[in-house]
């Protein structure tokens, strides 16, 4: 069975960092693109950063410059380093997985969902 299990969120200044992880069982990750998204109260979730399989990365417009994605397929997980953090990127973050070999912006497309995190921008 495969499960996505996320950590590393918290409160955190505005201008400061985190770095999210999340590490997947039950799947044979290198077979699959990875994203993060987040959802805001009374929003919808929304697409943050996407890795294909092996290389290459897709953000979103808001998070490019200040957002970095990788992964590590020998330990199976994903990060979302966040730097110069604003209140605006306070939201639920999500990890998700999807068999396409490029991450897509749709969350429609993503086949397993972690639980989320939670990140709290705020002084």
């Amino acid at each position: 069975q495969a499960q996505l299990a996320e950590s590393g969120g918290g409160l955190v200044q505005p201008g400061g960092s985190l770095r999210l992880s999340c590490a997947a069982s039950g799947i044979i990750f290198r077979n699959y693109a990875m994203a993060w998204f987040r959802q805001a109260p009374g929003k919808e979730r929304e697409f943050v950063a996407g890795s294909h399989r092996w290389r290459g990365t897709l953000y979103a417009d808001s998070v490019k410059g200040r957002f970095t994605i990788s992964r590590d397929n020998a330990k199976n997980t994903v990060y979302l380093q966040m730097n110069s953090l604003k209140p605006e990127d306070t939201a639920v973050y999500y990890c998700a997985a999807s068999q396409r070999i490029n991450p897509a912006t749709s969350r429609n497309l993503y086949d397993y969902w972690g639980q989320g995190t939670q990140v709290t921008v705020s002084s």
